[in-house]
C-alpha cells in the first residue's frame, strides 16, 4: 500500500515537535509533502526555526519547510510562552538550524500542492491553530476537492478549555479560521482535550524515553522534562499530555483510538465563550455530522508507538 500523502501545520511547541519525530520516523506509512508553520505556541519566527531544527536532529535535512501566517485571520495572536518556554521547544538546545526554509508562502504552497494534477488526495495534519488551512480555504475554496481528509488537534467536550474556561488553546487563536475548516466539507477527524489528556508523559513512560540512545529519544525526553512542569503544577497531574502526536498516532494506528461522529461548530461572536467547541456528542440538534470526534485512547499502545518509532532512529 503506498505511503499516505500528507502536509504537517504546526506551530512546534514540544508536542509538535514530538510529532513531527514520530511522523518523520514512519516514512512508509506517511510521505510528508512539506511541513507548514505557523504562529501559535510562540511566534512564527519560532516555530519555523523550531520545525527545522527537529528535521536536523533526525538527519531529515531535506524535508522542505514554508513558514505561514504570522497572526490570526481576525485577532491579535495569542501565544503560550508559559507552557513552552521562551523558545517553544525549551528543554533542547537552540541552534542554527541547517534544513533551509523555502521562499513560498505556506498558503499557497497548500494550495499548490492541493491543485497539482499528481496530487489526487492529499491528508491535512493541522496540529496548531487553523490560520493556515483556513486562509487556503477562504481564498481558492476548489481546493477542499482535492483533500482526502483532515486530521487536527483541537477542541475541547467535557475537558473545557486549557486556556479560556470554555476553549482549548487553538480554536481560541484562530476561532474564524476554525470555522471555515468545519465547514469545509470534507472528512475531519478531531483530536480534543478529551482524548489527548488521556496520554499523559507519566514517569515512567519519560523514563522509557529516556533510555532511548539517539538524538531524537534525548531530544523527546529533555522536551518532556520541561514540559512536564507546567501540566504538573497547574493541573495536579502525572504528566504533560501529548496532544499534537494523537495526530499523526491515529494515521499510523486508528485502531488506538475511538471516534464518534456528530456536529461540531466553534463559536466565533461571544467574547466570554470565544473558540468553545459545541460537540453535539448526543446528536440532540438537527445539524449534520461533519466531524469524528475522538473520545478513547489506548494510552499505553500509543507510547509503545511512540518509543517504537523514536528506536528506527538508532543508537548514538
Amino acid at each position: 500500500m503506498p505511503a499516505r500523502k500528507i502536509i504537517i501545520d504546526c506551530d512546534p511547541g514540544q508536542d509538535d515537535a514530538i510529532n513531527l519525530l514520530l511522523a518523520m520516523a514512519s516514512p512508509d506509512e506517511l510521505d510528508i509533502l512539506g511541513i507548514t508553520t505557523v504562529a501559535g505556541n510562540v511566534p512564527l519566527s519560532l516555530t519555523t526555526r523550531n520545525t527545522r531544527q527537529m528535521c536536523d536532529i533526525v538527519g531529515r535535512s531535506g524535508m522542505r519547510v514554508f513558514a505561514g501566517c504570522d497572526q490570526p485571520m481576525s485577532r491579535a495572536l495569542l501565544t503560550a510562552e508559559h507552557v513552552h518556554g521562551k523558545t517553544g521547544i525549551d528543554g533542547v538546545d537552540i541552534v542554527d538550524p541547517i534544513t533551509p526554509l523555502e521562499e513560498q508562502h505556506a498558503v499557497d504552497f497548500i494550495i499548490d500542492t492541493l491543485s497539482a494534477p499528481d496530487h489526487d488526495s492529499v491528508t491535512l495534519v493541522p496540529t496548531g491553530p487553523l490560520t493556515n488551512i483556513g486562509t487556503a480555504l477562504k481564498k481558492v475554496p476548489s481546493i477542499a476537492d482535492k483533500i482526502d481528509d483532515i486530521v487536527l488537534m483541537g477542541g475541547a467536550m467535557r475537558e473545557g478549555g486549557n486556556h479560556s474556561p470554555s476553549a482549548e488553546f487553538n480554536m481560541l487563536v484562530d476561532p474564524h479560521a476554525a470555522n471555515i475548516v468545519f465547514q469545509c466539507g470534507r472528512p475531519i477527524t478531531v483530536m480534543g482535550l478529551d482524548v489527548t489528556h488521556q496520554v499523559l508523559a507519566t514517569p515512567e513512560r519519560r523514563d522509557r524515553i529516556r533510555a532511548i540512545d539517539n538524538p531524537a529519544g534525548r531530544a523527546t525526553a529533555g522536551m518532556l522534562d520541561f514540559f512536564n512542569r507546567h501540566d504538573t503544577i497547574k493541573y495536579g497531574s502525572l504528566g504533560a499530555p501529548l496532544h499534537d502526536p494523537c495526530t499523526v498516532a491515529f494515521l499510523l494506528r486508528p485502531e488506538l483510538f475511538t471516534t464518534r461522529h456528530c456536529n461540531l461548530s466553534v463559536e466565533i461572536h461571544s467574547e466570554l465563550t470565544m473558540g468553545h467547541t459545541a460537540v453535539d456528542f448526543w446528536g440532540v440538534t438537527n445539524r449534520p455530522e461533519n466531524v469524528s470526534w475522538a473520545y478513547e485512547v489506548d494510552a499505553d499502545g500509543f507510547y509503545n508507538l511512540l518509543v517504537e518509532r523514536l528506536e528506527r532512529y538508532g543508537d548514538g
